[in-house]
C-alpha cells in the first residue's frame, strides 16, 4: 500500500497496513490451515524454539493468518501489536490470568456482559483474586475510582458503552486512575468498535473485542482480539495464550479479515438506523424508558459525544407493562429476531435479565442498573423504516 500519505481510517479498515501480499500478490490473503510447520533443518527448529531464528512452529504458538488478523486489529486500533483468541471471553481471561496472581485484585465497573461478570465475580475468586466491582456512580468519580485501588491492584477494566445498560464511562478519567496506580487500563471496545471509539488515544493500554459481534458482522463466527503495546501483547501471548491454548482457527481468522473490510460502511448504516429508531422509541407512548447515548436525554450524552465518533447501534428500553409486556413484544416481532449476541446485519432483540445477564444474582444485577424489564436491541442494517414498523405494530398489541 502506498505510503505517500497516511491513509484515511476507512482505507486502513480495507487494506490494513501491508496491502496485498508482496510475493504472491494475492488480492485476498491465503488461509494457512496447518497445525504444524516444517523446519529447514534441526538447527533452524532449535532456533525457532529458542526465539533466535524466524519461523513458525505450531499454530497454537503462531500462524501467518492469525498474525495477519492481529496486525489488522492493531492497525485499526492504532496499536503497536494485536492478538487473537478463540472467543471474546478467552480474550478477557487472557488479560485477567496474565496480570493477576492469588492475593491480587482488579477494579471494574459492575455493569458488564454477563459472561465477563461471571468470570470476574465467581471464577477469579476461585483463583484467589479479588474483583472490586464498582457501581456506575463510583465509576464516574475519579476520587472514588482511585480509592478502590491499592498496591495489589493489577489492572482496571471497563466496557463503554456498557452491556446492556449503555452507561458511557470517561476513558480518560479511568486512564488517569490507572496511570496513577501504575497498572494497565483495559477497555472492552466491542460495542463501539474502532470505527467509533479509539480508547488507546484516550489513555487506555489494552483494547479488547468480542470480534464475534461487529468485527465479524455476520453472526457466523466466534473470536476475540486484543490490541496494545508490543510489550503487553508479548506478555499476554507468552504468559497465557501460548500455554492455555485458546487458539482461534485460521479459517475463522480469514473470515474476520473478510468481515472487517466492510466495518466502516456497516457501522455507518448501523448508526444511521439506531439514531432513527432511538428517536422513534423515545416518543412512543408504550415506551417507559430508553437508554441510547445519542439522545440528549441520556445522562452520559456529553461524554459519549466527546469520546465517540457516533453513538453506536445498541439500544436498551423498557415498555409499559413490565416484564410481561416485554415478553409479548419479543414473542411477536416479525422482522426483529429474538436472539442473543449483537452486531449482526440482522436486528436482534433479547431480554438481558433472563438471557445474557442471567449469571447475575438479581440484587447485583439491579445494582448494575440491569432492570427486570430492560430489553436490549441490536439494530441491524435493514431499512430503518421496516424495523420501526415492526416494533410499532407489535407494541400496538401491548
Amino acid at each position: 500500500m502506498s505510503t505517500r500519505n497516511k491513509p484515511a481510517r476507512a482505507t486502513t479498515v480495507v487494506h490494513g497496513i501491508h496491502g496485498h501480499h508482496a510475493t504472491t500478490l494475492d488480492l485476498v490473503p491465503p488461509i494457512h490451515l496447518t497445525s504444524t510447520f516444517v523446519f529447514k533443518n534441526a538447527d533452524h527448529g532449535a532456533g525457532c524454539f529458542a526465539g533466535t531464528d524466524e519461523g513458525y512452529i505450531y499454530t497454537r504458538l503462531g500462524n501467518p493468518t492469525l498474525d495477519l488478523l492481529g496486525e489488522k486489529i492493531a492497525s485499526i486500533e492504532g496499536a503497536e501489536a494485536g492478538l487473537t483468541a478463540a472467543s471474546g471471553m478467552a480474550a478477557v481471561a487472557a488479560v485477567a490470568m496474565t496480570f493477576c496472581r492469588p492475593g491480587d485484585n482488579f477494579v471494574a465497573c459492575n455493569s458488564l456482559y454477563g459472561g465477563t461478570f461471571a468470570m470476574f465475580n465467581r471464577h477469579m475468586r476461585d483463583f484467589g483474586v479479588e474483583p472490586r466491582l464498582l457501581s456506575p456512580a463510583d465509576c464516574r468519580d475519579g476520587e472514588r475510582l482511585f480509592a478502590a485501588t491499592d498496591a495489589k491492584t493489577r489492572f482496571l477494566f471497563i466496557e463503554t458503552p456498557a452491556n446492556p445498560t449503555l452507561d458511557v464511562f470517561d476513558i480518560a478519567l479511568w486512564a488517569r486512575a490507572a496511570k496513577k496506580r501504575g497498572v494497565p487500563l483495559v477497555v472492552d471496545n466491542t460495542f463501539p468498535t474502532p470505527w467509533l471509539s479509539r480508547p488507546l488515544e484516550l489513555g487506555a493500554d489494552i483494547v479488547l473485542h468480542s470480534g464475534t459481534k461487529y468485527l465479524s458482522g455476520h453472526g457466523d463466527i466466534i473470536g476475540g482480539m486484543l490490541a496494545g503495546s508490543k510489550e503487553l501483547m508479548t506478555r499476554i501471548k507468552k504468559d497465557y495464550l501460548n500455554n492455555f491454548g485458546p487458539t482461534m482457527s485460521p479459517f475463522t481468522a480469514w473470515l474476520f479479515l473478510r468481515g472487517i473490510k466492510t466495518l466502516a460502511v456497516r457501522m455507518e448504516k448501523h448508526c444511521d438506523n439506531a439514531e432513527k429508531i432511538a428517536a422513534f422509541l423515545e416518543k412512543h407512548p408504550k415506551v417507559s424508558k430508553i437508554w441510547y447515548p445519542g439522545l440528549a436525554s441520556h445522562p452520559d450524552h456529553a461524554i459519549a459525544k466527546k469520546q465517540m465518533a457516533r453513538f453506536g447501534a445498541m439500544i436498551a428500553f423498557e415498555v409499559k407493562g413490565g416484564v410481561d409486556a416485554g415478553k409479548k413484544l419479543m414473542d411477536n416481532v416479525q422482522l426483529c429476531t429474538l436472539a442473543v449476541s449483537l452486531g449482526d446485519c440482522e436486528t436482534l432483540i433479547q431480554h438481558p435479565a433472563s438471557m445474557t445477564h442471567a449469571s447475575y444474582p438479581r440484587e447485583e444485577r439491579l445494582k448494575a442498573g440491569i432492570t427486570d424489564g430492560l430489553i436490549r436491541l441490536s439494530v441491524g442494517i435493514e431499512d430503518a423504516d421496516d424495523i420501526i414498523a415492526d416494533l410499532d405494530e407489535t407494541m400496538r398489541l401491548l
